[in-house]
């Protein structure tokens, strides 16, 4: 291979990792569950694509918007940087917005004092241990988050609200599955989840 040759190769790799990196930026990121937070929605082992750029341009380590053009919505699934944390990034469902009231009282939460119809909360059947919360308000640009796994979430019951500065993207599918606990290599795979829409 000749010094030229190797050039146009060095260049080619070169430029690919480039894109890559700017893809994984601004525009796409996987993201495996590592709990079960979010279960029954994301399991322990599923790895999703994270889009990015859903409610805007935002740039990386800075934190703030070169461009805005939507908002969370109540149901979207977020990955965003733990604010207690920023080497931690957490993945939650958005369930009040700036601005909304929020109480939770036994399995029922309340927005604006109106229960929510409350499609993804998975509550356990322990009422004994568990402790009303709130009310509160959502601050400015801030979100209420909770784990579908009502019962087995640290979110924004215990920490507080998530700023949108703070958001990294919205969950956009399951693209592999992989449960560590089966026992041979068919089960491991999750066939069923692979390709899961979360939007």
């Amino acid at each position: 291979m000749t010094q030229r040759r190797i050039k146009e190769e060095l260049k080619g790799i070169l430029v690919a990792v480039l894109i890559a990196l700017f893809i994984r930026a601004f525009f796409v990121q996987a993201y495996k569950i590592p709990s079960g937070s979010m279960e029954p929605t994301l399991l322990v082992g599923d790895h999703l694509l994270v889009l990015k750029c859903a409610y805007g341009i935002r740039i990386p380590l800075v934190g703030k918007y070169l461009l805005e053009y939507s908002s969370p919505k109540r149901g979207d699934i977020i990955v965003f940087i733990y604010p207690r944390d920023p080497k931690k990034d957490f993945i939650k469902r958005v369930i009040a917005l700036p601005g909304e009231n929020v109480r939770i009282i036994g399995r029922t939460v309340y927005i604006n004092g109106t229960p929510l119809q409350d499609p993804w909360g998975v509550w356990s059947e322990n009422d004994f241990l568990r402790v009303n919360f709130g009310p509160v308000t959502v601050p400015k640009g801030h979100y209420f988050v909770l784990g579908d796994n009502r019962d087995n979430s640290m979110d924004s019951r215990y920490w507080g609200f998530v700023p949108k500065s703070n958001i990294l993207g919205k969950a956009l599918i399951i693209y592999w599955s992989w449960n560590g606990k089966a026992e041979n290599i068919f089960q491991k795979i999750r066939w069923l989840r692979i390709g899961k829409i979360l939007w």
